[in-house]
């Protein structure tokens, strides 16, 4: 697919709700009493993989359009499937998956394609078997065969920040008999915590710990799944680099373990503005106003990346247009992505002519305020380095030709269609 450049961004979008807080919702629901709503389901790849996976699981899921009706088997409800549950591309259902399996009684096998059997697994399976759940991975990483039972509590200190490893480790502790305590080096993303506070479980936060206790059931309700932050985050770009622009995104989640982009970017002087706060589930939303703007260069820390992991991309795009030398390190997180995510971003961007060099857990990138070359970029399958292109070819000054742009199934089917709404040429 050919992405022309673009004379600015203009307009208002309403982008797919959430996909961490859609997957969640389906799977706290379907271990819930009763019915969970849940409202703009972010629908896609990973998170139709979620619903096939708690159906197979035995779990009633009505669908209409971006409203779906989850019928709660209970706390220990599921049943045991009549073959290998099929994770598809998606992560987080693959590890958030185990910890609720861990619980339940039977034997569950867990598959995922080749890109999800490369990523790694272990760092869920070992707080698992220290529970007391049995869990297997052959070869090396996949298939994951767990056998759930009685579990015990445990504090277990993260040796990577994961949220979906503390999501996973939390769930299970839904089925443990005490207190389960995750303690993180740097805080990460909380929708399991809130999604477990709204249900009624026994959740108590700390600066870098969390801690559940198990409850005698969940019940979620309605849950009204807010914009999903990374899908906004290409359309915000674009606005800020292409001069001119003024961009309308509305009722996108605000949480602030996913949006430590908005921070970063403001700092490089982006001109955001958010408006109109509200919450949901406990979840906060907002709507943004996106405007132009001249950005100079910054340095992302190790700190700060679990709050904008899947937008680092994004940045190395930014920091290439702006003026000065930026940095990011502490992301070794990104080699074990869809794809290794710095290569990826590293040799897609310099193809278009930035200048950008990979180090071990980031990259470092000298900026010059003035468009790309432009060129073809690579997807490699990943549908963040898809978008990252699509971006890329709006500001470049020829284009880009993106080579698997079908990648962005998985998080966005409508992306190419909406972005070429607002792009004025």
């Amino acid at each position: 697919m050919k992405i022309q450049p673009a004379g600015a961004v203009v307009g208002a979008v309403a982008v797919p709700g959430d996909k961490s807080v859609s997957h969640r919702a389906v799977m706290l629901g379907a271990i819930g009493e009763g019915d969970t709503v849940v409202e703009n389901f972010g629908r896609s790849a990973d998170t139709e993989a979620t619903v096939g996976a708690m159906r197979a699981l035995g779990t009633p899921i009505g669908e209409g359009g971006d409203r779906l009706v989850v019928s709660g088997n209970g706390l220990r409800g599921l049943r045991e499937p009549d073959g290998p549950i099929d994770c598809m591309n998606a992560g987080t259902l693959m590890r958030l998956l185990a910890g609720i399996l861990a619980g339940q009684e039977g034997r569950y096998e867990l598959v995922g394609d080749e890109s999800l059997s490369q990523r790694p697994m272990g760092r869920v399976a070992e707080p698992l078997k220290q529970m007391g759940a049995k869990v297997e991975l052959d070869p090396p990483e996949h298939p994951m065969v767990i056998e759930g039972g009685d579990l015990e509590p445990i504090a277990y200190e993260l040796p990577v920040a994961s949220g979906q490893v503390k999501s996973a480790v939390l769930l299970a502790g839904l089925y443990a008999k005490g207190t389960t305590t995750v303690v993180e080096p740097v805080a990460t993303r909380d929708h399991t915590e809130l999604m477990l506070q709204a249900a009624g479980a026994k959740v108590v936060r700390r600066a870098r710990s969390v801690s559940i206790e198990p409850p005698a059931e969940l019940r979620l309700g309605t849950i009204e799944v807010p914009g999903d932050f990374s899908s906004a985050a290409p359309f915000i770009v674009a606005a800020t680099l292409l001069e001119g622009s003024e961009l309308f995104v509305q009722g996108v989640g605000l949480n602030p373990t996913r949006t430590g982009f908005l921070s970063v970017l403001g700092r490089m002087g982006a001109r955001v503005t958010v408006f109109n706060k509200r919450r949901s589930g406990g979840e906060l939303i907002g709507d943004l106003e996106v405007r132009s703007a001249q950005l100079v260069a910054t340095t992302v820390t190790a700190e700060e990346v679990p709050s904008m992991v899947d937008e680092l991309p994004l940045f190395a795009l930014a920091a290439a247009m702006a003026r000065g030398d930026s940095l990011v390190r502490g992301a070794a997180e990104l080699r074990v992505k869809e794809t290794d995510r710095i290569e990826a971003v590293v040799d897609g961007l310099k193809r278009l002519g930035a200048h950008i060099e990979a180090l071990e857990d980031g990259m470092k990138i000298r900026g010059v305020p003035t468009r790309l070359r432009g060129g073809t970029m690579e997807s490699r399958g990943d549908h963040r380095i898809a978008m990252l292109g699509a971006v890329a070819g709006l500001v470049s000054r020829d284009g880009v030709e993106i080579e698997g742009a079908e990648a962005v199934t998985v998080s966005f089917p409508g992306f190419f269609d909406l972005l070429d709404s607002v792009a004025q040429r």
